[in-house]
């Protein structure tokens, strides 16, 4: 009792004192020296007796169980599953809480636990519990409802205290939202990191893909030149004299030497020795297709080239990186490799400046204003190599120096003269007007004229096979719907004298579409000659044109471009621009369109967005101007665009 007394009162010195005197005289009777038989007696006692209980069967088996437990084991025994499992969770080690990172949050994870929960309205709730232990708080309180009182101190304070909290809940979601939208934020930059990555991954994969064409290209060309050697080779073999005949060539006979002598070099050898062959190197078409200008953002500039020195007249290309031909003003036709933008050579032929050319596989298409159409095999050219370009701006005396300091500088380099001298097939002169568009497919070519007349030709046998005139059709057309005026043109405005008589067309089988000055839209029938069907609706020249299965694109100087159902003959939809539309195209999803700025108007046919696509777009921000689109492409959203100084954009649409 003296004790818990003790305990349960505040402890002082003296306290402390007389409890250490008593523990120290404890341990100094139960441990003391030998000497004194008091102790000794005490200890022998105590050992004598930890003697006894040591040699129980049940502790001695207790302390070996003890000493083979593991410590997991021996946990587990003291500490229940429960506890196990909260010390585990509730464990941080060290190297853990070394790097807590900072957290700038002012709210603590219970508030916003709190904030999270659905605010419940209250008078909601007393309702609800009113009516569902109405007849329990009938028994438990006869007192009126408070809500019937009039308002009070109390009941304002209350409301004005659920006010607050509302208001620090709200607090504490605009936090929570702003840190998870800069957790978004952190996610998308490093998703962007790696997306960066991974495209110059795939860029430098479809570089290598490229080396290993070119070291295939090499190796065919090496294996061709070995075979024409051996084949050299075996045809001297073959013509030789053998050795047995020789021999067998009597020596006394000298009338038959003076014979041999006149007729040696008619009857030698020489004669029948191919003459030397310049081993030519061919450029094939690529195997593998480059696809990483798919995963650009919309609107990249992928490469710029200065590629003439006046206004590109007409531009096109078989691929994207693939190859491109490029004419202009300055009476030059080139063709250029897009993924290295450099100039592979210059298809030469036509007198006067190429207005419109088409470009499939190997196969080159150019109509000019001399009236005629080349064809042309770029299979045949001669794959220049890197090394042999001549850059006009060095001097005569630094010849030998043919390496650029800056790759860029290789667009202006001219290749070899002789790199495309095998690439003409015929020519096909039948117009006696410029040639102002062309399509060709298969073995089909189509080609439209100032002299207003459409010609049909056959590229087997390099003939016009069919001529369709453009005024005798107006006409008919003009019979048939009786109308009083002999005019070619039935409806809008008069032609613009200054734009093509035949501005754009593309056939398909035996159908033909066609686009003239007079705004018209003619779908002509190859096998009979005549046009089916007429659609009207611009007001100005159609200056392009494009259809697939079910509609059709026309682009006009009228500034609109106009998109036909071709089932029903109707206007499907229309687009009006500031400016006359100079050329436009379209592929699977989008179109585009030259209409006289220096962008180039696209339209996004999934999600009808328009948007722009071009230098101009960053030259407005920096303050520049850039030139006038005139000519663009697009194939599987990898658009070229020509401009009215001679630069082609290469960009990811």
């Amino acid at each position: 009792m003296e004790g818990e007394s003790v305990l349960g009162t505040a402890l002082t010195t003296r306290h402390i004192e007389a409890f250490g005197r008593k523990v120290t005289t404890t341990a100094s009777h139960l441990i003391g020296p030998l000497s004194d038989p008091t102790n000794s007696s005490h200890y022998q006692h105590a050992m004598s007796e930890l003697h006894k209980e040591l040699r129980r069967p049940g502790i001695q088996q207790r302390v070996f169980s003890y000493a083979q437990t593991s410590p997991t084991e021996l946990v587990r025994s003291k500490l229940s599953t429960s506890e196990i499992q909260h010390r585990a969770l509730t464990f941080i080690p060290d190297e853990l809480l070394k790097s807590i990172p900072e957290n700038d949050n002012v709210y603590s994870l219970f508030q916003g636990f709190q904030a999270t929960l659905p605010e419940v309205d209250e008078s909601e709730h007393r309702k609800s519990h009113r009516r569902h232990d109405s007849r329990g708080r009938k028994l438990l309180a006869d007192v009126p409802e408070e809500a019937e009182e009039p308002p009070s101190m109390v009941k304002l304070k209350k409301e004005r205290d659920k006010l607050n909290h509302r208001l620090e809940m709200m607090g504490v979601r605009k936090n929570m939202c702003s840190t998870e939208i800069r957790e978004i934020d952190n996610k998308i930059s490093n998703l962007n990191s790696m997306r960066k990555i991974v495209l110059d991954r795939l860029s430098r994969l479809e570089d290598d893909e490229l080396k290993i064409e070119h070291e295939l290209l090499d190796l065919d060309n090496r294996v061709e030149d070995l075979q024409e050697e051996l084949d050299d080779a075996a045809t001297l073999g073959h013509v030789a004299t053998p050795p047995a005949e020789k021999d067998a060539i009597p020596e006394t006979i000298s009338s038959q030497t003076q014979v041999e002598a006149d007729n040696f070099m008619s009857a030698s050898i020489y004669e029948k020795i191919p003459p030397p062959k310049a081993k030519r190197h061919k450029l094939s078409r690529r195997k593998s297709m480059p696809i990483r200008h798919e995963h650009f953002e919309p609107g990249t500039s992928i490469k710029e080239i200065p590629a003439h020195n006046d206004m590109i007249t007409a531009i096109d290309f078989d691929a994207p990186f693939g190859t491109m031909v490029t004419a202009a003003l300055d009476d030059t036709v080139r063709v250029w490799d897009l993924n290295q933008g450099r100039c592979l050579g210059l298809l030469e032929g036509h007198r006067a400046s190429v207005r419109c050319l088409q470009v499939e596989d190997n196969i080159v298409a150019t109509g000019s204003i001399d009236a005629s159409i080349r064809l042309w095999d770029l299979s045949k050219a001669e794959y220049p190599p890197q090394d042999n370009y001549v850059d006009n701006s060095i001097e005569e005396e630094d010849d030998d120096e043919l390496v650029f300091a800056n790759p860029e500088d290789q667009s202006q380099a001219l290749p070899p003269s002789s790199s495309m001298e095998d690439c003409p097939i015929f020519s096909l002169e039948a117009h006696i007007g410029e040639v102002t568009a062309l399509h060709f497919r298969g073995d089909t070519l189509v080609s439209g004229s100032a002299d207003k007349t459409l010609r049909q030709w056959d590229l087997v046998k390099g003939r016009c096979v069919q001529t369709l005139d453009v005024l005798w059709a107006a006409a008919q057309a003009s019979t048939t719907s009786n109308l009083n005026d002999g005019q070619w043109r039935t409806t809008g405005r008069l032609p613009d004298a200054s734009a093509d008589f035949v501005g754009a067309l593309q056939c398909f089988d035996a159908a033909l579409a066609c686009g003239t000055a007079d705004g018209m839209v003619r779908l002509w029938d190859l096998r009979s000659g005549q046009v089916s069907r007429s659609l009207v609706g611009h007001t100005g020249p159609v200056t392009s044109l494009q259809f697939d299965d079910v509609h059709l694109v026309t682009g006009s100087l009228d500034r609109s471009i106009r998109i036909w159902d071709l089932r029903t003959g109707s206007i499907h939809d229309a687009f009006a621009f500031d400016n006359p539309i100079t050329s436009m195209m379209f592929d699977t999803r989008r179109i585009v369109a030259a209409a006289g700025e220096d962008v180039a108007k696209v339209y996004d046919k999934t999600d009808g967005r328009h948007w722009d696509c071009g230098a101009g777009v960053s030259a407005v921000d920096e303050g520049t101007r850039t030139s006038i689109v005139e000519r663009l492409r697009i194939k599987d959203g990898f658009l070229v665009e020509g401009r009215r100084d001679g630069v082609v954009g290469v960009w990811a649409c």
